[in-house]
């Protein structure tokens, strides 16, 4: 980049923004020098660096209550949905009883957010790693006791996050905001289901989030009537995204830099709005005998 003195505002911005948001220093395969803030990704066809714009719709309506601009990055587009929500409330006075979304938002800390700081119902798929695909016991195979802190594995054997006591307690908290539970080696070495619970391993062990009781009231809702109709409601949402990118032609931005793409779709939005209010209060054409 060139010296201060001549860097674009695009530029100047990300710096900036460095500064105040840690999280944006993350490694990334390309990083533009005309617009840096932008993501490289490839997630909607060939790669290359992009913005992605996020909605909170009331769904009744259909009509745009916020949008929030972020770089393409999932745990970037997740934060977004705090600050909307936060927006809303204060700014209109309304706060959503559900919230739905994608799998995207369906993250340990996203969901936490909404079931213990909002009181909100999160109707989102949880992202969860946790399933093995391999044929081997997945963490749902175990069972959780929350009074003694400690998994049960099917033959009744426990894992614990500590196998010792510890002069000075120690949290166990990973930089992933995940505890792990491990297993005896001795428990394991004579189990009849090593071969299908661990067996690359000399020991099982489990990563369970700290926010894990949040995810499983989203795993409850997931399994409830009300979310089926909610999964069916989301199509409007899609629908939406659809109506910016072909019938606005919202493909590509005219403008660098995250605060003049948080404008063009702000506009955008604007424009919609506009569309779906003249149709609701248009009134039809008079009959005529």
């Amino acid at each position: 980049w060139v010296p201060d003195q001549i860097e674009s505002r695009a530029v100047r911005e990300y710096l900036e923004a460095l500064d105040e948001h840690p999280e944006l220093r993350r490694r990334q395969k390309s990083v533009s020098l005309t617009d840096p803030m932008a993501q490289w990704t490839a997630a909607k066809g060939p790669a290359t660096f992009s913005y992605s714009t996020n909605y909170v719709i009331d769904i009744e309506n259909n009509i745009i209550l916020d949008v929030e601009a972020s770089p393409s990055a999932r745990s970037l587009e997740v934060k977004t949905t705090q600050t909307m929500i936060e927006r809303i409330e204060k700014t209109h006075g309304l706060k959503p009883r559900r919230l739905m979304g994608d799998t995207a938002y369906g993250a340990a800390e996203n969901l936490n957010y909404l079931v213990n700081e909002k009181g909100i119902e999160p109707h989102i798929p949880v992202w969860d790693k946790t399933i093995r695909s391999d044929g081997t016991l997945s963490a749902s195979d175990f069972q959780w006791n929350e009074d003694a802190d400690e998994y049960h594995c099917p033959t009744g054997k426990t894992l614990r996050r500590h196998h010792r006591n510890f002069k000075v307690p120690r949290k166990g908290i990973t930089k992933a905001d995940t505890i792990i539970y491990r297993s005896s080696k001795a428990d394991c070495d004579i189990c009849r289901l090593k071969q299908q619970c661990c067996p690359n391993t000399p020991n099982r062990k489990i990563a369970r989030s700290i926010y894990e009781n949040a995810r499983d009231v989203a795993r409850a809702i997931n399994q409830s009537p009300a979310y089926e109709h909610s999964f069916h409601e989301r199509k409007k949402v899609e629908m939406v995204f659809a109506h910016m990118k072909r019938n606005l032609k919202m493909e590509r931005l005219r403008l660098r830099g995250l605060k003049s793409a948080n404008d063009e779709f702000i506009l955008t939005a604007i424009a919609q709005n506009l569309r779906r209010l003249a149709r609701i209060f248009s009134s039809p054409p008079a009959l005529t005998g």
